[in-house]
């Protein structure tokens, strides 16, 4: 009976054991959470807020979004409710091959509208001859403080890059942006290899999350989908 009673003390210590290096990996390990945001859907229920700009939703193809107009100054599409701080932006974006009016890309960590990180395309230097304005291909910028004219000026080419697969400056393209702690990897059309590798110029460390358009420009944004860490 004895010998019984120990076997179960046995395999219940076992179970015990097992709960345990179970319950302390899983502390250990990122907690991640996906979402894909119906963005008709949030526009209708005014869950966008727009900045500076018109708004409207289209349906094309499998590109199902929302449209920025063109205005001067920069523009925004905040996603209501949602902060984020480190983790994975995914979306579709399209500007056009229009020399200096095309600028799209999104915001994070946004505090207001005068205060965000943000990742851009600037499309109309993909197939640029000139290497020097091909390296302009992408920009991260920091604002208020860190605007793209002074990252040129006190860090040219750091804080930019070239788009290396040079896509059709007037179709759409598959955004990814990945946010671990400081470092921010942008990779473009399911490559393999970032084209922009950079290091935050703030301490913001989670804020708001929107579409975000240059001075003069306007775009097409859709798909988005948001893993948290």
């Amino acid at each position: 009976m004895k010998s019984g009673y120990s076997g179960i003390l046995h395999i219940l210590k076992h179970i015990v054991l097992i709960f345990l290096v179970f319950f302390s990996i899983s502390k250990v390990l990122p907690a991640q959470k996906s979402a894909s945001f119906d963005i008709h859907q949030l526009f209708k229920n005014g869950s966008i807020t727009i900045q500076n700009r018109e708004a409207e939703i289209f349906q094309e193809d499998n590109y199902q979004g929302i449209k920025l107009s063109k205005k001067e100054g920069e523009g925004l599409a905040w996603i209501n409710d949602v902060d984020f701080s480190d983790g994975i932006i995914e979306f579709d974006v399209r500007g056009e091959n229009v020399k200096q009016h095309s600028f799209v890309g999104i915001a994070f960590h946004g505090q207001d509208n005068e205060t965000f990180d943000a990742i851009y395309l600037r499309p109309f230097q993909f197939k640029e001859t000139d290497l020097k304005l091909r390296r302009r291909g992408i920009q991260y910028i920091s604002l208020p403080q860190f605007t793209w004219r002074r990252l040129r000026e006190q860090f040219p080419e750091k804080y930019e890059n070239e788009v290396t697969s040079s896509p059709d400056p007037d179709a759409w393209i598959k955004m990814r942006v990945v946010i671990d702690g400081s470092v921010i990897s942008v990779f473009i059309d399911n490559g393999k290899e970032p084209v922009l590798v950079v290091k935050k110029l703030t301490t913001t460390k989670s804020g708001k999350l929107g579409f975000y358009v240059g001075d003069t420009s306007g775009g097409d944004f859709a798909n988005l989908r948001v893993t948290k860490k």
